[in-house]
């Protein structure tokens, strides 16, 4: 894992750098969620293998720092992300990002715009409102989810058998996963939905079988947006089949 310190804040972003060549694809998780869990066996998978692969760890969640003097919003992150391509120099990259990490993945399309060669989003959060685990976590005040939400939520998904999420919830700061579910349900001006049609890139929505019919998917393929679906998954596509999610990025790169 390496390690990158962004400027301006007193954090670093850490981070899985697979060597490979071409242009390198950087994946952003979602809301609770970390890279350094999600994506290994993605990378893995013989559709990706020979590239170059950056599985980053948003500030707030797995390994990264999760100070308290960062807004978490999904520009936020968005802007940490166009930090450590400008560390690392990177001169074209692919982004990959799910659910909350589409919307960050949009967003820092539009900052690193010729730097961008292809952007894939699986189920992104596209219009304000939130999903329904944003919509529940924003529901309380930051306070209250810092001091028994968090703790509430981790319990209720394993429970419900979300062991994978609830372990890497557990391992995310709540006030940052708290300030993130309250960008996602304000959305942006202009949505994520406006930008991802108006963006110029080739651009790929990836939809799990089992989310079928995927009303969030309508008027894209009018703008050029392909979409691809991989089977025998639903939302949580990197855990039920990563083989098929690799498969899926791999042919929205080609």
């Amino acid at each position: 894992m390496k390690s990158c310190p962004l400027p301006g804040i007193d954090a670093r972003l850490r981070f899985h750098d697979i060597t490979g060549d071409g242009p390198a694809l950087l994946f952003i998780h979602g809301l609770g969620c970390a890279s350094s869990c999600d994506y290994p066996a993605v990378a893995a998978n013989g559709a990706l293998q020979g590239r170059r692969m950056l599985l980053v760890d948003l500030l707030g969640s797995g390994f990264s720092d999760r100070p308290q003097a960062f807004g978490y919003t999904i520009d936020d992150h968005a802007r940490s992300i166009v930090a450590l391509a400008e560390a690392l120099d990177l001169r074209e990259l692919d982004l990959f990002g799910h659910s909350m990490g589409g919307a960050v993945a949009i967003a820092a399309a539009t900052m690193l715009k010729e730097r961008i060669g292809r952007l894939v989003v699986g189920e992104p959060n596209l219009d304000p409102g939130g999903g329904f685990f944003s919509r529940r976590i924003a529901a309380m005040s930051e306070e209250d989810y810092v001091d028994h939400g968090q703790a509430s939520l981790v319990r209720a998904s394993r429970d419900e058998g979300n062991d994978i999420w609830a372990a890497s919830l557990a391992r995310s700061a709540p006030h940052a996963v708290h300030r993130t579910a309250r960008s996602l349900i304000a959305g942006s001006d202009p949505t994520w939905r406006s930008v991802v049609t108006s963006l110029t890139r080739p651009r790929t929505i990836i939809i799990g079988e089992r989310s079928l019919p995927y009303d969030d998917a309508e008027g894209l393929p009018e703008s050029g947006v392909a979409s691809i679906v991989v089977p025998d998954a639903g939302h949580s596509m990197a855990w039920e089949n990563p083989g098929g999610l690799s498969r899926a990025i791999a042919a929205a790169l080609s």
